[in-house]
């Protein structure tokens, strides 16, 4: 189930807003089994969805944060960014092997971690 922070954010971007958890929407959960809810909301030109409006970001709010720990998952493994400076400047002078070893296994995690 996607976070209700994720489907707010969807729906602020669907009608060209931004949602700024710290100053124009406030969530809040009360710990009282009901979960978070929007305790806040002044974004200017935007009306504070309804819950069937939120409901509607469910699908779109799952792949987002599924792609979203795919591509830290991706970051995570991928190789340095001096690793690969080093292999380009290697390969510019005639050796790729580091160069291709590093395509290798930059192919490899996006294989592990795809995204939706």
């Amino acid at each position: 189930m996607a976070q209700l922070s994720t489907k707010i954010k969807l729906y602020c971007e669907a009608n060209s807003k931004v949602a700024d958890f710290t100053n124009n929407v406030i969530l809040q959960d009360d710990s009282d089994g009901n979960g978070p809810y929007i305790k806040s909301w002044s974004i200017e030109g935007l009306a504070k969805p309804t819950d069937e409006q939120i409901a509607s970001y469910e699908t779109a709010g799952n792949t987002a944060e599924s792609n979203a720990q795919a591509l830290g998952n991706r970051v995570s493994e991928y190789p340095s960014l001096g690793d690969v400076v080093d292999a380009i400047f290697k390969k510019e002078a005639g050796d790729s092997t580091e160069f291709d070893a590093l395509a290798t296994a930059r192919a490899a995690v996006k294989s592990k971690y795809p995204k939706g």
